[in-house]
């Protein structure tokens, strides 16, 4: 170990040294003897407890996924939970789910034991269960907050842990920050709490969930629907859908779900159907790229399917694929996919005379204007937030507390959408049920999807996105993604593709009356925009891209020249 930086070499011997460590954990630091690059890795810095709680590499060391790193960052949300409990009666609890990732059960129960070692009552999920169901459940059984295991789309040697508050909300910033102080407290590993699974069972402190839970969010799902008498009286079975829950928690919950509402044509991709943490069959699990669609769409063309639907490991997001006037299967954006659904649900709302005045809609600020212009045509506030659902959720707390709002949809640009005040999260669920619903309405009236957005379009303006990024790793990366903001923060452009800059939005600065974060958002004179924003949970700094044009090709046009010169600054 010579060639290790003296500081890493310290922080690996105290993991050596530390009798609460087991032999297992120190024989793979040891391992790494002639590896200083690997170790340097591990321990260069604590894996960051942020916003949503943690997220990384699974292994031995400070900067892993590993029992420890999350029995102190249990250990801190615990004294959280405690405290906001306060003088309530009973014990407090917190809901524990997780996806079907490695080592997500272990983490998971490790959790529920630290949180035993508190006095706090565990209520777990035996085996995989979706995101949204864990922020369904923090509500449903008042619990104290909720912990989910999940890294969502990361490659599979990723993991996380996601903590949330009593509304079923991931933590914002002001309640993260004090999870974070008192993780910062702990010095030792020793000073985390923890029972055995014996002793938390025994004294009651861990209490298992299962059928009832289950069977609660499906029908709460359904009961989402804006047109389930249609639905039951035989549009459903006009449709047919494949679904692949690339080997994530989406399978059982979304099968579940689109049986009661009466769609009977639903094909699986077998492939994928099956929990599988290394996601055998794809290069990414994530719904976003067309590249995870590949068997979905074979299976489509034989099975001659309307609509095809994909969720990502934990379900929270939702990517669709229709297919087009030409017989070919088309991807949608999830602003393409977002704005059809804030159509549907206002349209069918309005033409049963549910609409209320005080509608609001709520999207992030790297979201396309198009979804916005929709709700605005049907009365709907629109509100914009920061990146994250959890900001969407507030909103809706916002809303609930107040009464001067009533909440109908939230969306990102990223494949998250939520309708129905059952949850604080985004829900691939309800998105998959809404958009196959959308689709049997439509094909009643003679139109696919596409058709729909393309009316969406000579409507409303030919609203263009894209997203590029790049992943940057480690250390040398992190400087590289700071050093990027910094240039693009301290020497704006003043044109881009010709087009004046009229304005630049940092947010660091608090805008809006929004949390400080790092993105910067450049407005042009043309109405298009680009944002820069690192990637809060992996290794990536964003680029996100929007215009609106005055057909197809000159949205095209617009959005191609805007990216080459925004990207061509990125990568000189």
């Amino acid at each position: 170990m010579s060639e290790i930086n003296p500081t890493i070499r310290e922080k690996v011997e105290s993991w050596l040294q530390d009798p609460s460590i087991d032999e297992n954990t120190k024989q793979e630091l040891r391992a790494l003897d002639n590896d200083p690059a690997e170790l340097e890795d591990r321990f260069y810095r604590d894996l960051e407890f942020g916003t949503g709680g943690l997220r990384g590499v699974i292994g031995a060391g400070s900067n892993r996924m590993n029992r420890y790193t999350v029995g102190l960052a249990t250990q801190g949300f615990a004294k959280y939970i405690l405290e906001a409990h306060g003088d309530k009666e009973g014990r407090p609890s917190v809901v524990i789910a997780h996806d079907c990732r490695h080592f997500s059960p272990e983490f998971a129960l490790e959790a529920a034991l630290v949180l035993a070692g508190n006095g706090i009552v565990a209520k777990l999920f035996p085996s995989l269960r979706p995101t949204p169901q864990l922020s369904f459940s923090v509500r449903k059984l008042e619990a104290t907050g909720g912990i989910v295991v999940t890294a969502s789309h990361n490659p599979p040697e990723y993991n996380g842990y996601k903590v949330y508050n009593a509304s079923g909300g991931q933590l914002v910033p002001h309640e993260a920050e004090n999870v974070i102080s008192n993780i910062q407290e702990l010095v030792s590993f020793s000073q985390v709490k923890r029972l055995t699974k014996e002793e938390a069972e025994t004294q009651g402190l861990i209490q298992w969930l299962g059928e009832a839970e289950d069977e609660d969010f499906a029908e709460t799902v359904a009961a989402t629907s804006v047109n389930r008498e249609l639905m039951a009286a035989g549009a459903a079975q006009d449709v047919v859908v494949v679904f692949t829950p690339l080997h994530g928690t989406g399978n059982v919950p979304v099968r579940r779900a689109l049986d009661k509402l009466g769609f009977t044509q639903v094909h699986i991709v077998k492939e994928q159907e099956l929990p599988d943490a290394n996601f055998s069959t794809v290069k990414s699990p994530n719904p976003e790229e067309r590249e995870a669609f590949t068997l979905a769409i074979e299976l489509g063309k034989k099975v001659g399917a309307d609509i095809l639907i994909g969720t990502d490991p934990d379900a929270d997001r939702m990517g669709a694929v229709v297919k087009n006037a030409d017989g070919e299967y088309e991807i949608l954006t999830g602003n393409q996919s977002g704005a059809i659904l804030v159509h549907y649900v206002l349209s069918q709302l309005k033409e049963q005379g549910k609409l209320p005045a005080n509608g609001a809609v709520v999207k992030t600020i790297v979201t396309s204007e198009l979804g916005a212009t929709i709700a605005r045509h049907y009365g709907a506030t629109v509100f914009n937030t920061l990146t994250g659902f959890k900001y969407i959720g507030e909103k809706m707390n916002e809303f609930q507390n107040s009464g001067e709002y009533t909440y109908l949809f939230g969306y990102e640009e990223s494949y998250g959408y939520l309708a129905g005040n059952y949850a604080r999260d985004k829900d691939a669920i309800v998105a998959s049920t809404l958009i196959c619903e959308a689709a049997a309405f439509y094909k009643r009236q003679g139109k696919t999807l596409i058709d729909v957005l393309e009316e969406l379009y000579a409507t409303f303006g030919y609203y263009r996105e894209a997203l590029s990024s790049r992943t940057l790793k480690g250390k040398d990366g992190l400087a590289q993604i700071v050093a990027l903001m910094t240039d693009f923060r301290n020497n704006p452009p003043q044109e881009v593709a010709g087009i004046q800059v009229t304005d630049v939005l940092d947010y660091s600065l608090g805008l809006d009356g929004l949390p400080k974060e790092n993105v910067l958002k450049f407005l042009l004179e043309d109405g298009s925009w680009f944002t820069l924003r690192p990637s809060g949970t992996e290794p990536k700094i964003k680029f996100y891209f929007a215009v609106r044009g005055t057909s197809n090709e000159d949205a095209k046009a617009r959005l191609a020249g805007l990216q080459e010169e925004v990207l061509g600054r990125v990568d000189a």
